[in-house]
């Protein structure tokens, strides 16, 4: 067997393994290492199974108010844990055996094991230091492991693992990561989550769902601080009226462990303090780049706050090594990670035009009940920014088609430079907004301007409606409201 390549991948997250794909479909000798599991965090523990995870939660919030719909359920709706979780490891396995079945179809090497990088151009690879975990199918004999191997090109692509606070450390029992809160072997009464961001509200709101007690606490002013502050108060407006309990503005200073439950000291900005009592604490902080054991030092790459510092095409400080997704910095979005990706790989291959990152135009996704996603500037920066802008806004109370869905709660907020009419930022809060987010993600990138939208036609009856609504009242030319 050869160890020379063209490329070497190093994780197959949706970055790792999006780029091999594309590295190979351009000629280049490819090969990916991996030490657990093909599809990363993304596909096995993040970004799929939760979804599986919300949408079992959301056919029970169905049924719960079959009454709304003009429907009566004959018999009790129940919701088995193991069942639920059961459907969710399910959905990854699939994805899982996808991966697998990508590589080969592309001829791609997968290399098992434990990566290191010795001096430019070359890895040594040792025993995978993880044991396999389901849902990855078992690793096919014969396939290449331990040894050293090296390549023009080797790229780090290994993701993040969830930041732990000191003092407050996740223990796998009483404290947990989405690790633990996505495969629950019971269903706890009350939790207390840590971190209202994208992973704490999206299991806030899953748990929830499924009857527990659940209190947020979040150290900034609003839930999920990097959106539009208006969006954010919406969203948490509907979550508290969805039973949630949310305490912003404050942090967990100290966890005390029970024999089956903890109790979390909650300081607020006044320094005040509340005990809660919890069966379970979701620590949802953030996540930090996996930047350690992988030789960096020894090679001089430069890092930044626990992340591979690169430029817009993903190029370290060291020649012939590339970094991608998570571990090349925020925001940290398997989306963002597959398409920086794809611009290294094609800007490694020599292809032309090849542009580097615009991160103003990355959207964002959080899945709960209400969903909430935006690409863009909010209000606040862009008024930061010292932009003369235009904001619209529309209702979900005003479209039929989210009365009709019985969804008629949300709002979608647009903004543009008065001076140019580009829209620079939307904002959006309610049923399936994580899907029509994508409508103005393509009219930033095209650089559509406030007349070019005005004069699309939106089909009838559907949610995408407001999102021209939005565009007419920012001028002033609002239809239906």
């Amino acid at each position: 067997m050869s160890t020379a390549y063209d490329v070497i991948i190093i994780g197959s997250g949706p970055g790792g393994y999006v780029t091999a794909i594309r590295a190979a479909q351009l000629g280049l000798k490819t090969a990916i290492v991996e030490r657990e599991h093909l599809g990363g965090i993304c596909l096995n523990w993040g970004c799929i199974p939760t979804k599986a995870l919300l949408r079992s939660a959301e056919i029970l919030d169905h049924a719960n108010h079959a009454k709304s719909y003009g429907l009566t359920l004959n018999g009790t709706m129940t919701a088995e844990v193991k069942d639920v979780v059961a459907r969710s490891r399910g959905v990854s396995a699939r994805l899982n055996g996808g991966v697998a079945f990508l590589m080969k179809k592309n001829k791609i090497d997968v290399i098992w094991g434990e990566a290191k990088l010795t001096k430019p151009n070359e890895i040594v690879v040792g025993k995978m230091t993880k044991p396999v975990v389901e849902p990855q199918n078992p690793v096919p004999k014969g396939v290449k492991g331990e040894g050293t191997y090296t390549a023009k090109h080797i790229i780090v692509a290994t993701g993040a693992r969830p930041r732990a606070l000191p003092g407050i450390e996740p223990d796998g029992k009483l404290i947990w990561t989405y690790f633990e809160a996505m495969k629950p072997d019971f269903m706890p009464k009350s939790l207390v989550v840590m971190g209202s961001g994208a992973i704490g509200i999206e299991f806030a709101s899953f748990y929830r769902s499924m009857g527990v007690d659940v209190t947020v606490v979040e150290l900034m002013a609003n839930v999920m601080p990097v959106e539009d502050a208006e969006i954010s108060a919406f969203a948490r407006k509907q979550l508290e009226k969805r039973g949630l309990k949310i305490i912003t503005e404050a942090k967990v200073s100290k966890v005390d462990k029970g024999a089956n439950s903890i109790t979390a000291h909650v300081e607020t900005k006044d320094g005040k303090v509340q005990q809660i009592t919890a069966d379970r604490l979701i620590s949802a902080v953030g996540v930090q780049g996996n930047i350690e054991n992988l030789g960096l030092e020894a090679l001089g790459v430069k890092t930044d706050r626990g992340c591979i510092v690169i430029d817009g095409y993903g190029k370290t400080n060291v020649p012939g090594l590339y970094a991608i997704g998570d571990v090349a910095g925020p925001p940290m979005l398997a989306h963002k990670a597959e398409h920086e990706g794809v611009i290294c790989i094609e800007k490694i291959a020599g292809l032309p035009n090849v542009h580097p990152m615009d991160k103003a135009k990355i959207p964002g996704c959080t899945y709960c009940n209400p969903q909430v996603a935006s690409v863009g500037l909010t209000e606040a920066k862009a008024k930061a920014e010292g932009r003369d802008i235009r904001v619209g806004r529309y209702s979900f109370a005003a479209n039929g088609k989210a009365i009709a869905l019985g969804e008629d709660q949300g709002m979608i907020k647009t903004i543009f430079d008065k001076k140019t009419g580009e829209l620079i930022g939307a904002h959006m809060v309610g049923a399936e907004v994580t899907e029509l987010i994508q409508g103005f993600v393509v009219a930033m990138n095209l650089e559509t301007t406030e007349e070019e939208l005005m004069h699309t036609i939106f089909p009838h009856p559907t949610l995408s409606e407001m999102m021209k609504e939005s565009v007419l009242d920012a001028y002033g030319k609002v239809l239906n409201a």
